[in-house]
């Protein structure tokens, strides 16, 4: 397994370098940042399947880069800090990390979760299709489209919604209908305000290629135009 690329971001310059020279030892590629803006200028340039970041530093801490990492990135994200809270484990999980350690780590823990996040992540990291080929990926799990080049479009939740309801339909056309009970069943609007909430999601989508993720059925509604994977 051994030979994937890891970041490691902290501030802390002797656990930085333990963490990196460990993991290096194990075969993998290795990269050090000491700061959030150090990991943002490294992703112009590096690739990583997993991310080790930890929540307390200054300027920047853990929490903005990991808003600001799953903006761009479907890379795996491991949190590390002091802090012992569940409040704050929650809301990095809910940010879109993987899996949180409280430090002092064990580096054969650490090991351990960057092999588990890296095994359960195996067809978010690739973005493969049937074929090979890169796709449409939906993560179900963090409530995510990822697009064919690894790229997040920035959605609002009820584009999330809306995509989930076609991607769960397996290829079937949703109803004006179906679709407003999905994005707000208590909603007394007209059919026709799914129209604008599809065609804003079809401007968002359209920066990444996505212009025909979406197709129209004249009178009746909406399936996908595209394969789109859920993971």
């Amino acid at each position: 397994m051994a030979g994937e690329t890891i970041i490691v971001v902290d501030d802390d310059t002797g656990l930085r370098g333990l963490i990196c020279e460990y993991l290096a030892a194990q075969g993998y590629a290795v990269h050090p940042a000491e700061s959030v803006a150090a990991l943002r200028s490294l992703m112009d340039r590096v690739r990583p399947e997993v991310i080790i970041m930890d929540v307390m530093m200054p300027q920047e801490d853990g929490l903005d880069g990991m808003r600001w990492l799953r903006s761009r990135s479907d890379a795996a994200c491991i949190m590390l800090s002091t802090l012992a809270a569940d409040i704050d484990r929650i809301v990095g999980l809910e940010l879109g990390a993987d899996d949180y350690i409280a430090k002092p780590c064990n580096p054969r823990e650490l090991l351990a979760r960057v092999r588990a996040v890296m095994r359960r992540r195996p067809l978010v990291r690739t973005g493969a299709a049937e074929g090979g080929e890169p796709g449409w990926v939906f993560d179900t799990r963090h409530w995510r489209l990822i697009a064919p080049d690894g790229q997040q479009p920035e959605l609002s939740t009820h584009d999330i919604r809306l995509l989930q309801a076609l991607v769960e339909a397996e290829g079937r056309v949703l109803s004006r209908d179906r679709l407003m009970e999905v994005l707000d069943p208590d909603a007394e609007s007209f059919d026709r305000s799914i129209d604008v909430q599809v065609s804003r999601l079809r401007r968002r989508l359209a920066d990444h290629g996505g212009q025909a993720l979406i197709r129209t059925v004249r009178g009746f509604g909406y399936g996908l135009g595209l394969p789109v994977r859920r993971v």
